[in-house]
């Protein structure tokens, strides 16, 4: 499969791609060889103007089904590729790169980058299934929830239910591209709001660190967990559908999952974004920064 947003379950999508960022932690870029007679030369070392130079260069080329994020420690902008990439649009990459094409690290994913669509619940429009984040409230107390803005996107009312019989609200807030947030107001004061995410209670949000183990929950595949690999990550989904300043994780997920929560313990982290792979073989999620979600809507877990 290409890298998807975690899907939301519509029978007519658009076919999307994503740029996802790489695992940290890559080899380095490629020692450049002695004249002879000569002592070994150090890597060449390249300077932070010019490793951002080179991942816009990287954006600039638009190849579906590539992401990737600027690794200071290994002297790199990684770039992680799916099945659908083939060897002349990394080629086109490096051209694009420029002076700075040595800089570009590949790396191979199976699958296909796409879009995948209490916290990690079911959560309906009259044409898709999203999963919910998490359930917040403003400083004057009014309630909402968080999920994905690829998901909130063109939807007005949302559903508990597949049949629409139980409203849930109305969406308040929607940001995609560019980010991947969108915030619900609920409507319904008879349905409970618990600040969990199935049975652990969320009492804070934080950004996770590289390395960090941490679960996600969504209403396809339930809960699963895996580890951070990568922060402020890019990923281009098509279309002109680029997001950034993501969350790379090893945590599998599936279409419907989109919106559903990435936590650690009591701690609030992430919003499923997208991925590839599945929960059978493995693959590679991406998540919105809960944080930032937050702060721009000035809501709060609880």
């Amino acid at each position: 499969m290409r890298f998807q947003r975690a899907l939301s379950s519509t029978p007519t999508r658009r076919r999307r791609t994503a740029l996802i960022a790489a695992a940290s932690g890559l080899a380095a870029a490629a020692v450049l060889a002695a004249p002879a007679g000569a002592g070994a030369q150090s890597p060449h070392t390249y300077s932070a103007e010019q490793l951002a130079a080179a991942g816009d260069a990287v954006h600039d080329a638009d190849v579906a089904g590539t992401a990737w994020y600027v690794d200071k420690a290994a002297d790199a902008v990684v770039v992680t590729a799916d099945s659908t990439v083939d060897t002349s649009e990394l080629a086109q990459i490096k051209k694009a790169a420029g002076a700075q094409a040595g800089a570009i690290e590949i790396e191979r994913v199976p699958g296909t980058f796409k879009p995948l669509i209490s916290g990690g619940d079911a959560i309906y429009t009259s044409r898709s299934r999203c999963s919910l984040g998490f359930n917040v409230r403003s400083g004057s107390g009014a309630q909402y929830f968080v999920t994905a803005g690829h998901c909130t996107n063109g939807a007005s009312t949302w559903y508990a239910n597949s049949s629409g019989s139980t409203v849930l609200g109305s969406t308040a807030g929607s940001s995609f591209p560019g980010n991947d947030y969108g915030l619900v107001r609920y409507s319904n004061s008879s349905i409970s709001k618990p600040g969990t995410v199935g049975g652990v209670d969320i009492t804070r949000a934080a950004d996770p660190s590289v390395g960090q183990s941490v679960t996600r929950r969504g209403s396809t595949t339930g809960t699963h967990s895996g580890r951070v690999t990568a922060l402020n990550a890019s990923v281009n989904y098509g279309n002109g559908d680029i997001v950034h300043g993501l969350i790379q994780t090893t945590v599998c997920a599936e279409p419907g999952d989109s919106g559903g929560a990435l936590y650690s313990g009591s701690t609030a982290h992430g919003l499923t974004s997208g991925g590839s792979g599945n929960c059978r073989s493995g693959g590679t999620t991406f998540f919105q920064p809960v944080v930032e979600a937050l702060n721009a809507y000035g809501v709060s877990v609880y």
